[in-house]
C-alpha cells in the first residue's frame, strides 16, 4: 500500500509541478512555458519524495538517492512529453519514469 501511494504522489507532485511552472511561465512566452514546467517539476519532484520519507513510505536513508532518481526520471519524462505531444500516449505514460527513477535511486541508497 505504502508503494502504490509513493507511486501515485510521485506521478502526481511531478504532473502538478510541471502544470503549476508552465501556467506561470506562460504569463512570460512560449519558451518560458516549456521552462517553467520543466523547473516546477524539478521541484516538485524531490519534495514528494522528501514527503514520502516524512510518511514513512520510504526508507529515510533513501530519500536522497530516491529524490535524485525521481528528478532525473521527471527530466527524462518531459523531454519525451515534449516530443511527443501530438499524441497523449507518450506524455502519459513518460510520467511513469518519475517513479521508475525513485525507485533506481532507491536501490543505489546505503544498506
Amino acid at each position: 500500500m505504502k508503494r502504490a501511494a509513493f507511486v501515485i504522489l510521485l506521478i502526481g507532485a511531478g504532473g502538478a509541478g510541471g502544470a503549476l511552472g508552465s501556467m506561470i511561465g506562460a504569463a512570460f512566452g512560449k519558451t518560458a512555458l516549456f521552462a517553467g514546467g520543466v523547473i516546477g517539476g524539478v521541484i516538485a519532484t524531490p519534495l514528494a519524495v522528501v514527503l514520502a520519507g516524512t510518511f514513512g513510505w520510504i526508507d529515510r536513508r533513501a530519500v536522497k538517492p530516491a529524490a535524485i532518481g525521481a528528478t532525473l526520471g521527471f527530466l527524462a519524462a518531459a523531454a519525451i512529453a515534449v516530443n511527443t505531444l501530438s499524441s497523449p500516449v507518450g506524455p502519459v505514460l513518460s510520467t511513469l519514469l518519475i517513479p521508475i527513477g525513485a525507485w533506481l535511486g532507491e536501490r543505489r541508497s546505503p544498506p
